[in-house]
C-alpha cells in the first residue's frame, strides 16, 4: 500500500489509473469501511481510500472535535487488506486555492437530515467535489446508511464528472445497529439501546408495508421511543428512495431517523 499524503505525489502515483476505485472515509475504520474498499476491489482494477476529517461539514464545533481518531488502526487494517493507495491530505492541501465554491441546496433538498445541520451537506459535496476533481476516479463507493448523504453526492459527482457513485449495503452487527465511527462513542448499555429501537424499526417498517395509509403507526412508535429509551427524535419518516420526496404510495421506500442517545446523534434508515 502507498500511504501519500501530497496531492503532487497523488498525482504521480495515479496518473496513469484508468479504472480507479475510490472509497472517501473519515477514519475510524470499521467493517462497513471493509466492505465497501472489498467491493471497489471486485469492480475496479485499483483502489484509492482517502482519510480526512473534513471540517467545512460540521455545524458542531464539538462534534468536529471530539470525532474518533485513530491513524496507526486505520493504516494497520488498510495494509491488511491490501489497498493500493491511501491519501491522508492536510486541511491546507485540500483547500488551498482561494476560488470559492458556493454550493447551496435547493428548498426541496432541506430535508432529513439537511434540515437540522445547517451547512453539513454543502460541506460534503464541497470536499467529495474537490476530492473528485484531484482524484477523478472511475467509480465512488459510499454506504447507504446515510442515504440522503448518498443521493445528494450521486447526483452531484455524476452530473459534474465522468464518476459513478455505487450505493453498498448498510453493514450492521447482530444486535441490528448499523457499524458507524461514532459507535466508539456509545458505552455498552447505550449500544443495546440503539439495537432495541433498531429492531423496533424494523418492526415499523414492516406493518407500514402493511398499512401505508395509517398515519398512527409512526406518531404511536415515536412516543413510545422518546419515553422507553430517553432519547430526542429530531425526525422520524417514510420517504421514496427514488426522489426522498413522500410519496410512497406504490413506490420503493426507506423509513429514516436521527436521534440523539447520550447526546451522540445516531442516523440510520430501514
Amino acid at each position: 500500500m502507498k500511504l501519500i499524503r501530497q496531492i503532487t505525489d497523488l498525482n504521480k502515483a495515479i496518473s496513469s489509473q484508468k479504472e480507479l476505485g475510490f472509497v472517501p472515509t473519515m477514519g475510524s475504520l470499521h467493517e462497513g469501511h471493509t466492505s465497501l474498499i472489498n467491493f471497489s476491489k471486485q469492480k475496479c482494477k485499483k483502489t484509492l481510500v482517502s482519510i480526512f476529517v473534513n471540517p467545512t461539514q460540521f455545524n458542531n464545533t464539538n462534534d468536529f472535535k471530539t470525532y474518533p481518531q485513530n491513524l496507526n488502526k486505520d493504516i494497520k487494517l488498510l495494509k491488511s487488506l491490501k489497498v493500493d493507495f491511501l491519501f491522508v491530505p492536510t486541511v491546507s492541501q485540500i483547500y488551498n486555492n482561494k476560488e470559492r465554491k458556493i454550493i447551496r441546496l435547493n428548498k426541496s433538498q432541506k430535508i432529513l437530515c439537511a434540515k437540522f445541520r445547517k451547512g453539513h451537506f454543502e460541506g460534503v459535496l464541497n470536499v467529495l467535489g474537490r476530492f473528485t476533481n484531484i482524484i477523478k476516479p472511475k467509480k465512488i463507493f459510499m454506504g447507504e446508511k446515510d442515504y440522503q448523504q448518498f443521493f445528494l453526492v450521486r447526483n452531484f459527482i455524476e452530473r459534474k464528472y465522468k464518476t459513478k457513485v455505487i450505493a453498498c449495503k448498510t453493514i450492521r452487527d447482530v444486535n441490528k445497529v448499523a457499524l458507524s465511527s461514532r459507535n466508539s462513542l456509545l458505552d455498552i448499555e447505550n449500544l443495546n439501546k440503539v439495537g432495541k429501537i433498531s429492531l423496533a424499526l424494523i418492526k415499523l417498517k414492516n406493518l407500514i408495508k402493511k398499512d401505508i395509509k395509517d398515519k398512527k403507526l409512526i406518531l404511536n412508535l415515536k412516543k413510545e421511543l422518546v419515553k422507553s429509551f430517553d432519547i430526542k427524535i429530531e425526525y422520524l419518516e417514510c420517504r421514496n428512495i427514488q426522489n426522498l420526496s413522500t410519496n410512497i404510495l406504490n413506490k420503493p421506500f426507506k423509513l429514516f431517523v436521527a436521534y440523539y442517545i447520550n447526546n451522540v446523534r445516531v442516523i440510520d434508515n430501514f
